[in-house]
């Protein structure tokens, strides 16, 4: 999948690997905060960092993408440096604080672009965490020159686009998952479980 051009839109989920790396979990009332914020919005409550703590802690290679929450991805340094300026067009970067972790350096990816671009009558409903099982996103407003949004019914849920998905993989390897849930391809088969584990 990496290293060619997807011809038109697409939409992803993007998640860490599970092949032999090491993934982060987000302290879960810094993450209550993000997710307050991404459906409140405003620079009240904004997040400025987070903790996180890894999950295999065995000398496991860190991934470079670690985070699987939908809402709060989460890369190295170097990958931030690497993807270059075209990641800040549609966020910022906030610093995470790994406990037990001196020398790790990450940081949250914290989209700010929220877009209304969603079809919600051919979609499926958005769950109260930003899942939308089977998006339908109308062409037309989707952003697709950013890498990323969050439309306002799935405000806690990163969409990734197609040729930022191929940046980040081309960068990466095999450390990042990504799943396809819309395309503007007929016939293009989307991941039957975008948001699950």
């Amino acid at each position: 999948m990496s290293g060619s051009a997807r011809p038109g839109p697409a939409v992803y989920r993007l998640l860490p690997s599970l092949s032999g790396y090491g993934t982060l979990r987000l302290n879960g009332k810094d993450e209550s905060r993000l997710m307050r914020w991404q459906r409140l919005g405003g620079e009240e409550g904004r997040p400025t960092g987070v903790r996180a703590e890894w999950l295999d802690d065995d000398g496991t290679p860190k991934n470079e993408f670690p985070s699987g929450s939908p809402g709060a991805p989460v890369l190295s340094l170097r990958l931030a440096e690497r993807s270059g300026d075209e990641l800040l067009t549609a966020g910022s970067l906030v610093p995470v604080q790994i406990d037990k972790a001196e020398g790790d350096d990450y940081v949250l990816y914290l989209v700010d672009q929220v877009v209304d671009c969603l079809d919600l009558y051919r979609s499926s409903r958005p769950k109260r965490n930003g899942e939308v099982k089977r998006p339908v996103y109308r062409p037309e407003a989707l952003p697709a020159r950013l890498p990323a949004c969050l439309p306002p019914a799935a405000a806690r849920a990163v969409q990734w686009h197609g040729w930022a998905v191929d940046r980040l993989l081309d960068l990466t390897g095999d450390q990042i998952e990504a799943r396809l849930t819309w395309s503007e391809e007929p016939g293009v088969k989307v991941h039957p479980e975008p948001w699950g584990f």
